[in-house]
């Protein structure tokens, strides 16, 4: 999950396998807490899968990565959140971005911040 330029949040499931891709029910959930989501694929997993209604295609896009590089297959449409969602949605990718960093920085914080 992250922001992109425009401020819009944009989700990608990264899925490394075959099975993995096709076990994932969760995943049209996060359609709700995304203005776009995207696939992101290893270079030799089938992408035939995600053509077809379950994975609704007109809803998502496609990233193709490796370890030294990625390409946007097919961009992912505009679904605007509403600005209330947005606004949570964003201030929890905060929160979980500064305790990460601040776990980082002082391995002895627990992850509410204290001591």
């Amino acid at each position: 999950m992250g922001i992109d330029p425009k401020g819009q949040i944009v989700i990608v499931e990264i899925k490394v396998s075959r099975a993995d891709l096709l076990g994932d029910a969760k995943w049209p959930d996060y359609l709700d807490f995304c203005d776009r989501f995207f696939w992101g694929l290893p270079p030799e997993l089938d992408r035939a899968p995600l053509e077809t209604e379950p994975f609704m295609p007109g809803t998502c896009g496609v990233i193709v990565a490796d370890g030294y590089d990625a390409e946007i297959l097919r961009p992912a449409p505009l679904q605007p959140l509403a600005a209330a969602r947005r606004k949570v949605e964003v201030e929890r990718l905060a929160r979980t971005a500064l305790r990460r960093q601040l776990a980082l920085l002082d391995p002895h914080v627990n992850r509410w911040g204290g001591a």
